[in-house]
């Protein structure tokens, strides 16, 4: 059975990258950017597929790791910023909205369901991210990865919202693509969904033991 449940939810959660919309690709070019300006080797698209899902600082530890073999905090300091720099400036050339969510964004509209995006991006970019691929509109509430003391996989910005909104656990429901998200929902005592095409640091989503996972958002509505 579907944990959808349309008619019982007034909140639904959604988290950002790799779950609404593809943006790995944007991450790729802006990381390679980085590394090209700070006059380090260059790392692949499938590296970089891999390595999102769990932030930023995340993904330059990563690559770090990768090209040095260990993390100095300088050298994670100059990236982070210099990527943080270059990202903002190509935010959105090849980014594009993952097919199935435009329809059911539109259905949970119609619903009169309550949608706020929560994620680990830095707030400003998460709404500016939003704006340019023209989806905004759905959100009265966008929690990034700097909006709180504590972001995903802690409890606390699905708690924040569902205190905005003024809902009970029953009636909110989280969409994600991590193990991030099913543990910030398992937290919060909230259902959670999650696709199988997104990024979780190159994990199987099933290994996070998720409650429900589908392939397109829209094949909730069938």
């Amino acid at each position: 059975m579907s944990l959808l449940q349309l008619e019982q939810r007034k909140l639904i959660l959604f988290d950002l990258d790799g779950t609404l919309v593809d943006t790995a690709s944007d991450m790729y070019h802006s990381m390679n950017l980085s590394l090209e300006q700070v006059g380090w080797a260059a790392v692949t698209e499938v590296q970089v597929r891999q390595w999102v899902g769990q932030g930023t600082g995340k993904l330059c530890d990563a690559v770090l790791q990768f090209l040095f073999g260990q993390i100095e905090p300088d050298k994670h300091q100059q990236l982070l910023k210099k990527y943080l720099e270059v990202y903002e400036q190509e935010l959105c050339v090849y980014s594009r909205v993952f097919d199935g969510v435009q329809v059911f964004l539109d259905t949970c509209k119609n619903h009169h369901i309550e949608m706020a995006c929560v994620t680990n991006k830095p707030e400003h970019l998460a709404k500016e991210l939003l704006q340019k691929l023209q989806i905004d509109h759905y959100f009265s509430l966008v929690v990034g990865g700097d909006s709180l003391a504590l972001r995903k996989p802690d409890p606390l910005p699905l708690l924040h919202s569902m205190q905005v909104f003024n809902t009970t656990q029953p009636q909110t429901l989280m969409v994600g693509d991590s193990k991030n998200d099913i543990e910030a929902a398992r937290r919060a005592g909230i259902d959670c969904i999650v696709v199988s095409y997104g990024y979780n640091h190159g994990e199987n989503i099933y290994d996070s033991d998720p409650q429900q996972v589908v392939d397109r958002l829209d094949q909730l509505l069938v």
